[in-house]
């Protein structure tokens, strides 16, 4: 209990500190919110303590430049009888560009042992940096082209696209005007079957032979046909006769046995024919 007030004393103390004479913001307080801003207390104290660190030897550092600088102006001065202050305008803009390259290729001084291999690095760096730029402009130049394909392929696609659909669409415009032809056929065909059916109960009623209903007449058609087809060789046959030079009685008799078999076939395709043209 005792450390627990004792962090929150800690966590005001800090917010006081934090924003000063303005007001510290409402908040809720308990033992986990204490024990979060008591832990962002402890490291803001670490951070200000590293700063703090930092800070004083940034200022030794300056203190031991300043005086290494004096000491070195004191020796030029006493050597040489030279002080910057003598110098004209002109060479005190070449002074200060010195010093300006110095601090700019980061040198620990001004002599020319410095300032060449600081220059080299730079060169170096310079000519590394122009090596990616190339290799970058290169790969750019490859991505714009493909970039540029691909444009072209979508662009060929898209009118691919709108080919398809619009094929699509006049089949499907086909497929439903043949649907409809086929739903009226349909209709119509048993229409029509309707029709034979009524029309041949009506003949059959009034004592039609039924040897010449549609599917008698078919029937008889087929038989015509075979019949047509059997007398082929009974005509090939006769004419073989016909070219023969044998005994005329004999060759009589068979013309004749022709002739009635030729006649007895005619007679009865004859027959058919009048039964279906009825």
């Amino acid at each position: 209990m005792e450390a627990l007030e004792e962090k929150e004393a800690q966590v005001a103390a800090w917010l006081k500190k934090i924003f000063g004479d303005h007001p510290i913001p409402q908040y809720e307080v308990n033992p986990r919110t204490t024990q979060i801003l008591h832990h962002l207390s402890e490291r803001s104290r670490v951070r200000d303590r590293d700063v703090y660190l930092v800070i004083e030897d940034l200022k030794q550092k300056a203190r031991e430049y300043e005086s290494e600088a004096k000491h070195l102006q004191d020796l030029l001065l006493e050597s040489v009888n030279f002080s910057p202050a003598n110098l004209s305008s002109t060479g005190s803009r070449y002074l200060n560009a010195l010093v300006d390259g110095a601090v700019a290729l980061e040198t620990k001084d001004t002599s020319l042992a410095s300032f060449i291999p600081a220059v080299n690095d730079l060169t170096s760096d310079l000519f590394c940096t122009k090596s990616k730029n190339e290799e970058i402009k290169l790969e750019l130049a490859k991505l714009e082209k493909n970039l540029t394909a691909t444009l072209v392929l979508e662009k060929c696609l898209q009118e691919d696209l709108k080919k398809a659909e619009l094929h699509l669409s006049m089949e499907r415009t086909k497929v439903d005007n043949r649907l409809q032809n086929m739903d009226f056929l349909k209709a119509k065909s048993e229409e029509f079957r309707s029709g034979i059916r009524a029309a041949e109960e009506q003949l059959s009623a009034r004592g039609m032979d039924a040897s010449l209903s549609h599917q008698s007449l078919v029937a008889l058609s087929e038989k015509l046909a075979e019949l047509k087809r059997q007398t082929i060789p009974l005509k090939k046959k006769l004419e073989s006769y016909l070219d023969l030079m044998p005994n005329p009685s004999l060759a009589q008799v068979k013309i004749e046995e022709a002739k009635r078999e030729l006649d007895t076939v005619e007679a009865e395709l004859t027959k058919k024919v009048n039964m279906m043209e009825l």
